[in-house]
């Protein structure tokens, strides 16, 4: 069960990593052209995003990993999960595809429930 965790939680973290690092670096009047929910947020919105996306990345995988607070780990992937679920609600509105976010949320899950059972 550990390694599952250690998978679903890089994976998590390597996806909400680049998410974020994208929406942190490239400008909004670039990201409008890939992601069409960016064309009614403000450029502090999507770049406080992009942060809550690399913390929540780094934060289901440093805590753990060091020893120091793991109970940051889960919630962590919580964070994570209820950004997901945001963002499942916004492609469905835009009527795009939630296949990612919503696998991204059930990794979520599972990291979370994983986690706070190991705590």
């Amino acid at each position: 069960m550990q390694i599952a965790l250690w998978i679903a939680s890089g994976f998590l973290a390597f996806a909400m990593v680049g998410a974020g690092g994208v929406k942190l670096v490239t400008p909004r009047t670039r990201l409008n052209e890939r992601m069409r929910w960016a064309r009614t947020w403000s450029d502090g919105s999507v770049k406080l995003l992009g942060f809550a996306e690399v913390l929540g990345g780094i934060g289901v995988v440093v805590p753990h990993l060091t020893g120091i607070a793991p109970v940051l780990t889960p919630i962590a992937a919580v964070c994570l999960v209820v950004l997901m679920l945001g963002a499942v609600k916004t492609h469905v509105d835009l009527r795009e595809s939630v296949a990612a976010p919503a696998f991204l949320a059930v990794l979520g899950v599972f990291v979370a429930v994983g986690r706070f059972g190991t705590v």
